[in-house]
């Protein structure tokens, strides 16, 4: 069995629910990654990326320079442990239709998976899986 604790991200990076859309984006930019996990203290409350940033934000009219990222935020969040197997999380994201888990151990956020991480560890020759694994390009 293949555990998420096995391949997750753990090169996170964490915003308040307070922060801007704005500074959400800038922090996207300056990092090269499309998400951020929204947290309220040490709990998370969400992940935003630059799809919501765009389509809850900017479609919306909403100003990025003032809207908080908990208002854009989804906030029924799905996590796992880094002891769950792979195949459960993926379950997990069919399911509930996302792309990103936020790994939690003892209340606290540990790592991430993702579909492309789910993707390069179970199905390595897959066109997701070689997107996945290649270096950003902006």
């Amino acid at each position: 069995m293949t555990t998420v604790g096995e391949f997750m991200t753990t090169r996170l990076v964490t915003m308040d629910g307070n922060d801007t859309l704005s500074a959400a984006a800038q922090e996207m930019r300056d990092s090269a990654i499309g998400d951020v996990v929204v947290t309220d203290g040490d709990s998370v409350v969400g992940i935003v990326t630059d799809r919501d940033i765009a389509v809850r934000g900017v479609a919306e009219n909403r100003d990025p320079g003032t809207t908080r990222l908990k208002e854009i935020t989804s906030r029924d969040v799905i996590t796992v442990s880094q002891y769950d197997d792979a195949v459960s999380a993926a379950d997990l994201m069919r399911t509930y239709a996302v792309r990103r888990l936020p790994v939690i151990e003892d209340g606290r956020l540990i790592g991430l998976v993702s579909m492309g991480d789910l993707a390069v560890e179970r199905e390595p020759q897959s066109v997701l899986a070689d997107i996945s694994a290649d270096e950003p390009n902006n």
